[in-house]
């Protein structure tokens, strides 16, 4: 246990490359502009996606974003972004407007829409892509020119169309426009609220990012396990490169108060699940970034328990990546 618990350590204190052992494809690069839910402003869920060779990209949620590009840009994650020599933004502008290409919102709650927000005005011209519920919810509740001036293609008049809309089909696969990925949208339940994962693909690999989601036994549904049917044989290829991954509480909060969130308990039940369908001992060494965890106002922070109690569970092999706001990571 104490190895794991220090493997855990060292990805979260590094931006080196997490690699599966005898794997050449490139990958993905993510660079994680908010690493936390809940109450922390500025370090909310949101990341950025893109192949190793490309730096077009789009962010799974968006929580925070000009302040997650500027820390990112700090720790160097954006080194290799080359501004046009007639630019006048800055790195941290210049990756906003033009190298994030898309928005994917998983659901409508403030801590993963606030800096897509926020940051609207100033953004480039760019889809938002999401289930038709949550576009609606976006129109409804925030670009609806009281909240804030709309600057979606839909809803209430005058539509500035800077951002349309994107409705996802469940289970359909659509083209990320700008970039070389595709995304396919799978419904979870959050508590009463849908939210989603997107698997997104790029030349054969995938990337598997939840949303905020409950467990299927706790939500009385079978949401989590469809996802891991879809890509159960690209895991069992090696083609899953990283799932990104709510555990929101450490695993004593009782079933009752999740409110559509897990925990590392019930992380390590799905993920049996998911190695069961791939056909076993198909997790060893699979990055499993850990999403949303809440901020604390206590004296700790949850993030040492949380890495303890996945290490103390982990009999697949996982290799589990507690993340700091950022920090860039290339999984291949």
């Amino acid at each position: 246990m104490r190895r794991l618990v220090l493997l855990v350590a060292v990805l979260v204190a590094s931006n080196l490359p997490v690699v599966r052992a005898g794997h050449a494809a490139d990958g993905f690069d993510i660079v994680s502009l908010g690493a936390l839910g809940g109450i922390e402003d500025g370090n909310l869920s949101a990341w950025l996606v893109h192949p190793h060779d490309d730096d077009r990209g789009v962010t799974f949620d968006a929580g925070t974003l000009v302040n997650g590009l500027r820390v990112a840009d700090e720790k160097g994650a954006f080194e290799a972004v080359a501004l046009p020599p007639e630019s006048p933004l800055s790195r941290v502008g210049y990756v906003l407007t033009d190298r994030i290409k898309g928005y994917l919102i998983s659901h409508a709650h403030l801590d993963h829409v606030a800096g897509l927000i926020i940051a609207s005005p100033d953004d480039g011209r760019k889809p938002i892509y999401a289930l038709p519920s949550v576009n609606a919810a976006l129109t409804d509740t925030y670009f609806n020119w009281q909240a804030w001036p709309n600057f979606t293609d839909r809803g209430k008049a005058p539509q500035l169309k800077k951002f349309p809309l994107v409705d996802l089909t469940p289970g359909g696969t659509v083209p990320l426009q700008g970039t070389r990925m595709t995304v396919t949208a799978f419904p979870l339940s959050h508590g009463g609220v849908e939210s989603t994962a997107f698997v997104v693909e790029c030349d054969g690999d995938i990337v598997v990012y939840f949303g905020d989601t409950g467990p299927d036994a706790v939500e009385k549904g079978t949401k989590m396990r469809e996802v891991w049917s879809a890509v159960a044989e690209r895991t069992r290829q090696r083609r899953l490169k990283a799932i990104l991954i709510e555990s929101s509480y450490t695993s004593d909060r009782p079933d009752a108060q999740l409110f559509g969130h897990l925990t590392p308990k019930w992380i390590m039940k799905s993920l049996h699940e998911l190695d069961e369908m791939a056909g076993g001992k198909a997790l060893n060494e699979l990055p499993v970034v850990i999403t949303h965890i809440k901020y604390a106002l206590t004296r700790e922070q949850p993030q040492a328990r949380m890495a303890q109690e996945l290490a103390a569970e982990n009999d697949l092999g996982v290799r589990f990546v507690i993340p700091s706001q950022g920090i860039r990571w290339h999984f291949k």
